[in-house]
């Protein structure tokens, strides 16, 4: 019998091969998107120091969401990421879709991290 990955997993090993070629400096952090069936997270990390600079979540209080598994919910997110990211002074960042495919909700959150100033 053919025993099939689930799609997690085959999610983990696409990441690792991405996150081989992409890391986040001090100068240019990497903005990197984990989203669960119910949620979506966005962190700006500096991968020399091992440390989160700048966070955000459809879980945080001032988006006041009632879904956080929807793309207007990725824009919301998109946009708070953004927000934050200036006020820590980053302008400029990788991006690590985290082995997702950029569409959908991984897509709404890089755009609207875009419009709203991050340059990647």
């Amino acid at each position: 019998m053919i025993n099939k990955k689930s799609r997690n997993e085959m999610r983990v090993e696409r990441h690792r091969r991405v996150r081989n070629k992409v890391s986040g400096t001090t100068e240019v952090p990497r903005l990197n998107v984990f989203r669960s069936n119910s949620n979506i997270f966005a962190q700006i990390i500096d991968d020399t120091k091992g440390i989160t600079l700048a966070s955000a979540s459809s879980i945080d209080k001032e988006l006041k969401l009632t879904n956080g598994s929807n793309v207007e919910a990725a824009k919301e997110v998109g946009k708070l990421i953004a927000e934050r990211a200036k006020k820590a002074n980053i302008n400029k960042v990788t991006f690590d879709r985290g082995g997702y495919l950029y569409h959908g909700r991984v897509k709404a959150l890089a755009e609207a991290a875009r419009e709203n100033g991050l340059e990647f």
